[in-house]
Formats: C-alpha cells, sequence, structure tokens
C-alpha cells in the first residue's frame, strides 16, 4: 500500500515536472522567436528607431561663397540667422504646437499651417523650417515656452546678406527657396525641401561653386529631444568665392545715372569682353526674397510695367535705331557699293514708289560721304543703301556680326533678338518682303530687335580691330582657403566681316559724330579725350500727334522713341565700350549719351 502511494506521488511529481518542463521549454522557445522578430526581422528598423530615439544626425549647412568685384570688394556676404524649425517626430499635434508658436510670435496662423504641409514631404526625423531669421525678441519668447512647443527648436544657419540693397541685383541675381519640381528635375541632388538656391542671376548660374558641401553633426538626445551631448561632428565646405569682373565704383556710378530711369546700361572692356557695369532700371532688392515675399509683394512686382525683375541688358529687345546704320554701312563699303569718297544727296525725304521716307532734319543734310552720314545720322543716306543692299544682304551681315543671336555671357534667359529676313516675313507673317521695308531696315526700323548686351559687344568689336568677345561676368572663382578654382580667359567668338581699311572708316564716322558740333553725339564730348560713338532714336510706333494730343502725358509717354547711344574711349586705345538704353527717352543724343559720357569720364578720368 505505501509502495504504491509513494509510487503515486512520483508519478505525480513526473507528470508536474514533465509539464513544468514543457511550459518552460515553451517560454523559452515564444522568447527566442520573439528574439529573433525582433532582433533578425525587424532589427534594422528597430535598430533606426531606436537610434533615433537616442541619436539625430543634425545637418551643417555650409557658409554660401562670397561675392566681391574686380578688385576684390565684397558685394554679397553671409550672416547668422536664427530659424525657428519643428521636428515632426518631437511632437504629437503639430497643428496645435505651430498655432502656439504662431501666437507667441504675432504671425498668422495660416502661415505657419501651410508650411507644416510642405513638411509633410520631409522625413519626421528631419528639421523643417517655419520660419527664417527670427529676431532676438522672438528667439527669447520661443526659449521661455520650449515647454509649451514640443519639437518646435531653434536651426542656426548662415544667411545671405546682399550688402548693398538693389545694386547690381539683375547681374548678382538671389536665392529662394528651392521648389518641389526643382527638387525631382535632378539638378540639385544635395538639396532638400526648404533649402535655398540660387533663382537668378550669378547666384543660379554658378549655384554648383556656391553651394558649397553640407557637413554632419551626430547628437545624443532625451526624450524631449533636446541634446544632450555631441557625439561626432563632420564640418561642412564652405562654398567657392567668386570675384566678377564688374568694377563696384563703376556699377555704382552706372545705378546713379539711372536712378528714375527706365533702361538698361552695360559697360565692358573692348579687349576682353569683361563686363564692367551692368545695370537694368528699376531693380529689387534681393534680400526680400530669402525669407520668402508675400503675394502681395511678389504681385507689385510681376505687375509693375516697368518690369524690374527683367533684367533689360540682355532680355530687353528694342528696336536698334540709328545705330543698325553701323552694320548698313559696313555692308556697302564691304559689297562695293559705296567707298569713302562716294557722295549721295539728302533733300530732307526719300521718294520711294508711292511712298515718302522722311530724314530726322526736315531741310536735309544735302551731299554726304559715308563718314558724315554717320556723323550726322542721315536717314535718306542710309535709305539709299538699304535699297542697293537688299534686306537679305544687311541680315547677313547683320548676323555675322552677332545680332540675331545669343552673345554667351554665362547668365539665364539672354534673348537672342529679330533679324528679319525676306524667307523670316514670308514664313512667319505668310506675306512677301516689300521693298520699302527694307529701307525701314537699314535705319534699325521694322521688325529688327536687339538687346543691350548685342549692342556694347559690337561697339566692342569696332573699337578692338573687329574680334566678337563672348562677354564675361566672372573674372575667376577661388576656394574658400584662397586657391584658385577656375579663371576666365576672354574667348573670341568670331570676326566682324569686314577689312580694317572698312573699320577705320566706320571708326571715323563715329568719331566726328561725338567731335563735331554737327554731330549728334556732340552733347557725349568730352574735352581732353577722344570718344567715338553713335547715337540711336528707335521708333516705338508710327502715330500723328493729331491723334494722341488730348491724350494724358501718362499714355503718351508710350508712344515715345527709345533712347540708344554706343561708345567707345579712347578711340585710339579703347578701354571702355558703353550701351545706353532709355525706354521711352525721345532723342539718343539727347537721353542716352549723356548717360554714356558721364559713365565714361568717371572711369577714365576720375580713375576708377
Amino acid at each position: 500500500m505505501v509502495d504504491y502511494f509513494r509510487l503515486d506521488i512520483m508519478d505525480w511529481y513526473k507528470r508536474r515536472l514533465i509539464t513544468t518542463i514543457c511550459l518552460v521549454f515553451a517560454f523559452f522557445l515564444l522568447l527566442f522567436g520573439r528574439l529573433y522578430y525582433l532582433q533578425i526581422i525587424k532589427g534594422d528598423e528597430l535598430r533606426q528607431l531606436s537610434e533615433n530615439n537616442r541619436v539625430r544626425l543634425q545637418s551643417i549647412l555650409p557658409m554660401r561663397g562670397l561675392i566681391f568685384d574686380r578688385h576684390g570688394a565684397l558685394m554679397v556676404d553671409n550672416r547668422p540667422s536664427f530659424n525657428l524649425a519643428i521636428l515632426l517626430k518631437d511632437t504629437e499635434n503639430p497643428e496645435v504646437t505651430v498655432k502656439r508658436a504662431a501666437e507667441l510670435l504675432d504671425i498668422s496662423p495660416e502661415y505657419f499651417l501651410e508650411r507644416l504641409k510642405q513638411s509633410k514631404e520631409v522625413s519626421p526625423y528631419r528639421p523643417f523650417v517655419l520660419k527664417r531669421d527670427i529676431n532676438r525678441d522672438e528667439l527669447g519668447l520661443i526659449e521661455a515656452h520650449r515647454l509649451e512647443l514640443p519639437g518646435i527648436f531653434i536651426v542656426v544657419e548662415p544667411r545671405r546678406f546682399y550688402i548693398e540693397e538693389g545694386v547690381a541685383c539683375h547681374l548678382i541675381g538671389y536665392l529662394s527657396e528651392i521648389s518641389k519640381r526643382e527638387l525631382e528635375s535632378g539638378q540639385y541632388p544635395n538639396n532638400r525641401l526648404g533649402d535655398l538656391i540660387g533663382k537668378f542671376g550669378i547666384e543660379r548660374a554658378y549655384e554648383s561653386f556656391l553651394h558649397g558641401k553640407c557637413g554632419s553633426r551626430y547628437v545624443e538626445v532625451n526624450s524631449r529631444g533636446q541634446v544632450i551631448k555631441v557625439l561626432k561632428t563632420v564640418k561642412a565646405v564652405p562654398g567657392d568665392n567668386i570675384y566678377l569682373t564688374i568694377d563696384l565704383e563703376l556699377q555704382h556710378k552706372a545705378e546713379e545715372l539711372m536712378r528714375g530711369r527706365v533702361g538698361a546700361v552695360v559697360a565692358m572692356d573692348p579687349k576682353s569682353g569683361e563686363v564692367l557695369a551692368m545695370v537694368s532700371s528699376p531693380g529689387f532688392d534681393q534680400n526680400a526674397f530669402i525669407d520668402g515675399m508675400s503675394y502681395k509683394d511678389w504681385d507689385k512686382l510681376v505687375t509693375n510695367p516697368f518690369r524690374p525683375l527683367e533684367n533689360k541688358a540682355i532680355q530687353g529687345q528694342y528696336p536698334p535705331g540709328s545705330i543698325f546704320k553701323i552694320i548698313t554701312a559696313m555692308a556697302a563699303l564691304e559689297e562695293g557699293v559705296i567707298d569713302r569718297r562716294t557722295k549721295l544727296f539728302c533733300p530732307g525725304y526719300y521718294i520711294y514708289g508711292t511712298r515718302r521716307f522722311r530724314c530726322w532734319k526736315d531741310g536735309g543734310h544735302g551731299n554726304l560721304n559715308v563718314v558724315e552720314a554717320l556723323a550726322k545720322s542721315c536717314d535718306v543716306f542710309f535709305y539709299q543703301l538699304g535699297e542697293r543692299l537688299g534686306v537679305d544682304v544687311l541680315a547677313r551681315y547683320a548676323k555675322l556680326c552677332g545680332l540675331g543671336a545669343r552673345t554667351g555671357i554665362d547668365l539665364d534667359n539672354e534673348a537672342k533678338g529679330l533679324v528679319p529676313t525676306s524667307e523670316w516675313k514670308l514664313r512667319e507673317k505668310g506675306v512677301s518682303w516689300q521693298g520699302g521695308e527694307t529701307l525701314s531696315v537699314a535705319v534699325g526700323q521694322s521688325f529688327n530687335l536687339v538687346t543691350p548686351i548685342q549692342m556694347v559687344s559690337l561697339i566692342g568689336a569696332v573699337a578692338n580691330g573687329g574680334i566678337r568677345y563672348r562677354p564675361l561676368t566672372v573674372k575667376r572663382i577661388e576656394s574658400s582657403n584662397g586657391h584658385l578654382v577656375k579663371a576666365e580667359r576672354p574667348e573670341p567668338m568670331g570676326r566682324l566681316p569686314v577689312s580694317q581699311t572698312t573699320l577705320q572708316i566706320i571708326r571715323e564716322g563715329l568719331l566726328k559724330a561725338v567731335n563735331t558740333r554737327e554731330g549728334t553725339g556732340w552733347v557725349s564730348q568730352i574735352p581732353g579725350l577722344k570718344v567715338a560713338g553713335k547715337t540711336g532714336t528707335a521708333q516705338v510706333v508710327t502715330i500723328k500727334r493729331k491723334n494722341v494730343e488730348d491724350e494724358s502725358e501718362a499714355i503718351l509717354h508710350q508712344f515715345r522713341d527709345h533712347a540708344w547711344f554706343i561708345a567707345f574711349a579712347p578711340s585710339e586705345d579703347p578701354k571702355i565700350a558703353v550701351a545706353v538704353l532709355i525706354e521711352h527717352g525721345g532723342y539718343g543724343g539727347e537721353a542716352a549719351a549723356p548717360v554714356a559720357k558721364e559713365l565714361i569720364e568717371s572711369y577714365l578720368k576720375d580713375g576708377v
């Protein structure tokens, strides 16, 4: 009985032991399975989550390259900026958080909420900037209420600073936030949403040099996302510095001369193609673009009738007026239609078919040769040359002189202008070319369109003996530690299609245009300095005074002629070539020539 009882107890213990072992085994099997799932199957994902809860990777933005003038004068700098940012990972209710931040900063909540929508496309572990460059008072408010703003923190980064508001704004350009379309284009592989990139001018054209390389910092954070310590830092590499061909003092003078005027000025070294000054008026403040412009301010810019966002120096297309007579004279001399001694008569008009084409001088210029015709800008003389040459010959010479094509300047969106031909008109307008239209083309009217940069390139080539240089805006690029990265060299784009004899005749006419009282550019003559130049008055629309005499002056302004003047000096050893275009300025000799005179005098006589 006892043995049976003992045996029964032993069986009971044995069963309990086996059950316990099975339960323990099952527990360890379950534990092992869970560990396998967490460490093997989900290991990479959980490891990343764990590290992001403890270790964060922060991007360090590089200092953008500086921009200097040709002599090393600083034009564009960087300064520290305190930016309000949000990390979506550290806030449970982003909408409530940004509304509270907007309340503290007295900013419209809608602005922050709109920014928050954009942040949804960014990784929740990466900071997204809500507002750039907050002031010290705003910074103090945010820091004082940090506990109420989970996920909100301050990022300090370099901010672009354009030292002089509006100076060379069209040439230098500006920065603005990269768009989603630009990101998707693949042209900006090292950028992300919220980054600032060059959108215009040098800032855009040389973005790859100026941007630099981002650095990184690994930091340990607590449960609130606050940094406990820095674990590792990889320094950012600053962008390269750019030295422009611009002479800042000359640029200031050009800006001053164009203040209150609409148009463009370009000054160039005729022996290298280096742009010494470039002004498009009116301009704009580049600093206003960095923080993001309001719709109201943007609308003011884009609807301004004087087009402040257009770089008129390279994008503005205008009839050349009488400065085109240089091309007509070249063609006539080279084709043997006239020579230096040929004289034609101007009674003040020219009859072609049933039409009477008038000269600008009612009484006419009498008998004159090509040198005198250039100096006095006689329309009738060039009407006759145009009739003898034909539109297609004029077009061939114009194109060989660089018109109707981009100059190759290293800025975006350069316009080509237009050189009309008989084939072009038939193709584009569906009608044949009329002989009378050639007379208008010969004096720079009809369908002719040119840009100021093309005109300064043309007069520069006339000055230097016939070489057309690609306009340069950058002289050299250096790394932040002063090592040369790239040096620009003068780049010939071709030669004018004329002999040196022809060029000498043209230069003689341009010299007389400025230095004789009968010359249309007399007002630009500088005592002790030989300036050669050509005026141009480009008709905007054919209109009779009786049709507009009852209109307001503001309306009449739209119909005034554009004023041109192109020149170089000194004539015997040219150091500067200038093109001036004043929209609706009237006569070139009255409106544009005085601007060129002061610019040339400032550069050559004041030792700029």
